[in-house]
């Protein structure tokens, strides 16, 4: 353990992540201050007017994976954070025979008994997968090599969760089906091709994947394990109530937060961390500097490539941290009329994905530098449950469209409008006039996204959760555990383990590995 780390501590960036670690220090007797380069707390998770009147989550904008732990730590529920009602999964069909997938049972006109029968024994076996890897994904992360006390004892608590949780045959069809893809397990399982199309959505949304696309069996797990603590909703007042709890909580604690206050350089002085400077120019000396921002802009933007090995900075530079989603978020004069679906399902989380190989072949534009034709859409309408968040009578709805990469060949500023035209009329062709009730619309790219919320490629999960950017491998080999190669400075966002998500479990993490270190008083 390293000898206590003396003076304060600042924290780069106000997202949840962020004011989770900060909230832990606090509480363990640090003097700790947050900044936040836009003006308002919350990064991705927080509530934001795109018209006058209009509100909606800014970029998440479905809460199912906040861990309960975190919560209980914190005292969430006393500082007012309420998750709503939980919400359904409904996979939209142009006939009408749409699916309604709750957390263990599905129903719909034309779902055969064995097909309703499998997707229970499913999500109840794939639900324990993902339970079994809680040690692991409530620690730092394992070397597996010159393994600490910790580390060993994390290895063990998984291997022990793995074999004795699961049972010696769950255990094998763990070890077999969780490096493969998602499709060729849901064509092992089900006959529906609906039905394995919106599952199959679940394991690449956020990511630059394909059902086909090898680990994806490990993304669809990561979202369950966070299901299993926080079954999906739509929180009343967008994101932002929740990110606001914590930032009260944090505010208790003694956590000094400033907004529109943006961080240009890390300071650092033979090799450590000593403080930061201000677009303003101003300079804030730390004993301990912590970046909730993604790894590019930590190292690359705010350390700077000369403060850094060489092959360290490489590795940085070549993580794969491009966005593939679109964010539009429609204001509306009244709800579309989707045949079969009444207005309380239309306050559900809709999904547009008829199929695996609809979702494939949406995903194959992305790789060629093209948005999808035909995309992916997973679609709410907050202001059902939240009259607030639009004037009477009118309405918000709130679109992740999948794929539309960073880095598109013709270039977003020529296909800006284009794209969302083209999600508009897809949307369309399950509700019929539902283009004539819109008064307004905000388009966000992954360009726009990188722009307004200061994340590198505007990847919603800091980069991409596949097997060789996860687990002691996240963001890379070298600042796996939170601690980096710059003494004094640690990582505690979604760039790090276990990686994007509203969890605040990076942020848990993060702040356990700093006291553990000696970051406590």
């Amino acid at each position: 353990m390293t000898s206590a780390i003396k003076g304060p501590v600042v924290i780069v960036g106000g997202g949840h992540n962020g004011l989770v670690c900060a909230s832990y220090l606090a509480m363990a007797g640090r003097q700790v201050q947050i900044l936040e380069a836009r003006d308002t707390i919350g990064g991705g998770a927080s509530t934001t007017s795109f018209a006058p009147g209009y509100s909606v989550s800014g970029l998440a904008h479905i809460l199912h994976s906040l861990n309960p732990k975190v919560c209980k730590d914190l005292k969430l529920s006393s500082a007012g954070v309420s998750r709503g009602a939980a919400i359904d999964t409904i996979a939209l069909d142009k006939g009408g025979q749409h699916l309604t997938l709750r957390a263990n049972a599905v129903s719909g006109d034309g779902l055969s008994q064995s097909d309703i029968d499998a997707y229970t024994d499913f999500k109840e076996e794939f639900r324990r997968y993902a339970r079994a890897l809680e040690p692991l994904l409530m620690n730092k992360p394992p070397r597996l090599k010159d393994m600490d006390r910790k580390d060993k004892f994390t290895l063990a608590k998984l291997g022990w969760s793995l074999r004795f949780g699961l049972g010696a045959s769950s255990m094998r069809e763990f070890l077999r089906v969780g490096g493969i893809n998602i499709y060729d397990v849901l064509n092992e399982v089900f006959d529906s091709p609906l039905l394995k199309g919106v599952i199959a959505v679940d394991a690449v949304m956020g990511n630059h994947m394909g059902p086909r696309t090898p680990t994806t069996v490990l993304t669809y797990l990561n979202r369950l394990w966070g299901e299993s603590h926080c079954p999906q909703s739509i929180p009343p007042g967008g994101m932002g109530q929740v990110t606001k709890a914590l930032a009260e909580v944090a505010g208790k604690a003694g956590v000094s937060i400033r907004t529109g206050t943006k961080v240009a350089q890390i300071l650092v002085e033979e090799g450590r961390a000593t403080g930061v400077q201000l677009e303003s120019g101003e300079r804030i000396d730390a004993g301990l500097v912590i970046s909730n921002a993604d790894a590019k802009t930590t190292f690359l933007d705010l350390v700077g490539a000369p403060q850094l090995d060489a092959m360290f900075a490489k590795r940085i530079h070549t993580t794969r941290t491009e966005g593939n989603v679109a964010k539009l978020h429609l204001a509306m004069s009244a709800l579309p009329g989707i045949d079969g679906l009444s207005t309380e399902q239309l306050g559900q989380r809709l999904l547009i994905a008829p199929d695996m190989r609809y979702v494939e072949h949406a995903f194959n534009h992305a790789k060629y530098g093209e948005y999808s034709q035909q995309p992916v859409l997973e679609i709410t309408i907050p202001s059902i449950a939240d009259p607030s968040l639009a004037p009477a009578g009118h309405h918000v709805m709130s679109i992740s469209a999948s794929f539309a990469p960073y880095s598109l060949r013709a270039g977003w500023d020529k296909h800006h409008t284009v794209f969302a035209d083209l999600i508009i009329a897809l949307i369309e062709e399950y509700a019929p006039g539902f283009s004539a009730g819109i008064v307004a619309r905000e388009l966000l790219t992954p360009v726009d996204i990188e722009t307004q919320y200061n994340i590198t490629g505007g990847h919603w999960h800091h980069g991409e959760m596949t097997i060789d950017q996860s687990f002691m491998m996240r963001p890379v080999h070298g600042t796996a555990q939170y601690d980096t190669p710059i003494s004094g400075l640690f990582l505690c966002g979604a760039a790090a383990h276990p990686g994007g998500g509203v969890t605040g479990v990076p942020g848990h993490n993060a702040a356990k590995r700093i006291l553990a270190m000696g970051g406590g008083l």
